[in-house]
């Protein structure tokens, strides 16, 4: 029984892919108006690209690094007179940079399709331009699917199919500091319904207890595999969850896919793989590995392969969690889009910022509030 639904499960994920079943792209809903005023009609699709560096609220610290900036690099893709806005959020760890983005973006020839509802061979296409620059390539999906939007003047959720009143409450990420400046941001995130907390060192312990003195609201904890061996991380969890903790994020190694599973069959609260994972070719893999996987855009190549990821994992039966990086208000309300049918989401990366350039999904009460504008749901500040 177990093999026959693995095969099935097998054989569902290669018609997805080999289909394009997955890009939720109805054509027939094609309007003109979603036209930007003052700008030049051009029937070409033409991409520009700059860099720009966000600047934290607080010093961000995981379990293996700490920073004050993450540099990005913001895309634009115009089309008969509407633009598209995207971005590539570059935090060190995923090994790419401004330099490397722009780089790989100079390479993109969009001026040889012909419509940008072609998003399955566009996407494709620049998929295969070169090897990873998954960062790189969400940008172009990102600001591709904002101009397609924009053009059918429809939000992404709407075009997907989905319940705006079904967004869930997003996390707010506390990172690893001193007792104080964790009980400080603890109550700067008063607002936020569900935390989230780094940890992954030897002070993971008075992290939650100095929370815990200021509040009693649910946790999510990152480990960012920090924690090496699978026994006391089994020990660390029931530890967690008699304080409330409700579920825990790539608490071993990476590659040590063994030990996570023996800690994922034995946890009393759901494992999601993060470092793990990154685009779908991985979801079946993982199965059995951990409770769920942690969608980003930056890891996956964006917006439509995160659609994909979301369709497979439902179908093996999988916990679905999306999540970002520091990033603005462009790819935060990008991956909103998707939230109405998860079950965690952690999108507040815009919230870390001072200087986000753009305005779009908001915080209610603790809830991602989506809007109605067309495409991803942005305007620029």
């Amino acid at each position: 029984m177990v093999q026959s639904r693995r095969n099935f499960l097998k054989a569902a994920t290669a018609t997805v892919i080999s289909t394009g079943i997955a890009t939720g792209t109805p054509l027939n809903l094609f309007s003109q108006s979603g036209k930007s005023s003052g700008l030049v009609g051009n029937k070409k699709m033409k991409l520009s690209f700059k860099p720009y560096d966000l600047q934290l609220r607080h010093v961000f610290t995981i379990a293996n690094s700490s920073r004050t900036t993450t540099p990005v690099v913001l895309t634009e893709i115009v089309y008969d007179g509407i633009v598209g806005y995207g971005e590539a959020s570059l935090p060190p760890y995923l090994g790419e940079t401004q330099a490397s983005v722009i780089e790989f973006l100079k390479k993109v020839d969009l001026e040889q399709f012909s419509s940008p509802f072609e998003l399955d061979d566009i996407l494709t296409y620049v998929d295969k331009i070169a090897e990873n620059n998954t960062a790189a390539k969400a940008s172009i999906d990102i600001a591709l699917h904002d101009l397609v939007g924009k053009i059918m003047n429809q939000p992404w959720y709407k075009i997907w199919g989905f319940n705006k009143e079904h967004t869930p409450s997003t996390t707010f990420t506390i990172g690893i500091d001193t007792e104080e400046v964790v009980k400080e941001k603890t109550r700067e995130a008063s607002p936020y319904n569900i935390l989230k907390v780094k940890l992954g060192r030897d002070t993971d312990k008075q992290m939650i207890e100095a929370i815990r003195t200021v509040t009693d609201k649910p946790i999510a904890v990152d480990a960012n595999q920090g924690w090496k061996d699978k026994h006391e991380a089994l020990d660390m969890i029931y530890w967690l969850k008699e304080r409330n903790i409700v579920m825990v994020e790539q608490p071993m190694p990476k590659h040590n896919l063994d030990d996570a599973a023996w800690v994922t069959e034995r946890s009393p609260l759901p494992i999601f793989a993060d470092e793990s994972f990154q685009r779908l070719s991985d979801v079946l893999r993982l199965k059995g590995a951990f409770s769920g996987v942690n969608i980003k855009l930056m890891k996956c190549t964006g917006m439509r392969e995160a659609w994909k990821i979301l369709t497979v994992a439902r179908a093996a039966n999988m916990k679905v969690m999306i999540g970002c990086m520091t990033e603005t208000s462009c790819a935060i309300s990008a991956a909103t889009q998707l939230s109405p049918a998860v079950d965690w989401a952690d999108l507040d990366g815009n919230l870390l910022i001072s200087n986000d350039c753009f305005r779009g999904v908001t915080v209610v009460d603790g809830v991602l509030r989506l809007n109605d504008r067309p495409g991803i749901g942005i305007e620029k500040i």
